[in-house]
């Protein structure tokens, strides 16, 4: 099987020099390093949000702020849980295209858990740990074996030294916009993913129309395939994507 297998865009995407990277749970910025660097060798102007990961209120204005910032055509990326930020804020003028990567992508108001639960469960969900302070990440073990499967084992431990700690209450948040009901949308689907059923992200992609990849990865495909996640995003900013 290929390591990546597309479906053509069904209109040419709007020419962007702006992207808008937003983090997952168990995560912040610098996960989207290797992407950043390869999408500012190819001229595009970045900005990575740092998520509270407290509410999805508070995520949703941070990512807001940084598209307030944007000087024109920009395309909103966001990967795992950060797909529930950029479908409650693609409705941003400045936004012209949605990629999702290994994301959540919920209907407005839908109750995104009830939807998850149809499908297979992720061995993940049993290495969540919840703190007295109304806080959840997830334990080293379940990190390294599911967030992380196939990074190197240590940047897989760089990456948990940094995870995100998120509130108890942030997966039951719902949103009030599907952005991707009107924007143009790109997925990405982690076949090996082991945080998100890679079954839901290909019912999620179908849904929204995407034009979708999928990759020989796990979760964190940002990580282990920046090129072709650099790509893809390239792609929706109505630019070529590298051949390399």
């Amino acid at each position: 099987m290929p390591e990546t297998a597309s479906t053509a865009p069904s209109a040419a995407p709007t020419p962007a020099n702006n992207v808008v990277l937003v983090h997952g749970a168990y995560a912040d910025g610098s996960s989207w390093a290797g992407v950043i660097a390869l999408l500012q060798e190819a001229g595009m102007k970045v900005t990575a949000v740092q998520n509270p990961l407290t509410s999805l209120e508070d995520d949703a204005a941070a990512t807001r702020r940084a598209l307030d910032l944007q000087d024109g055509p920009t395309v909103l990326a966001g990967h795992s849980w950060a797909g529930t930020v950029i479908s409650e804020t693609g409705t941003h003028e400045n936004v012209t295209a949605l990629v999702y990567v290994a994301a959540r992508a919920p209907e407005a108001g839908e109750d995104y858990a009830a939807l998850a639960a149809t499908f297979p469960t992720p061995p993940a969900n049993a290495g969540l740990t919840h703190s007295a302070a109304g806080f959840a990440q997830l334990s080293e073990e379940a990190f390294l074996a599911d967030f992380a499967n196939g990074v190197d084992p240590a940047q897989a431990k760089v990456l948990y030294a940094v995870q995100g700690p998120i509130s108890g209450t942030l997966f039951a948040s719902r949103t009030t916009a599907a952005a991707w009901q009107d924007k143009p949308c790109w997925y990405a689907i982690s076949r090996n993913d082991r945080t998100t059923s890679p079954e839901l992200e290909h019912f999620l992609a179908d849904r929204m129309n995407a034009t979708k990849i999928e990759l020989d990865s796990g979760h964190l495909s940002l990580v282990t395939h920046p090129r072709e996640i650099a790509d893809l995003i390239l792609a929706a900013a109505g630019r070529t994507p590298s051949a390399s």
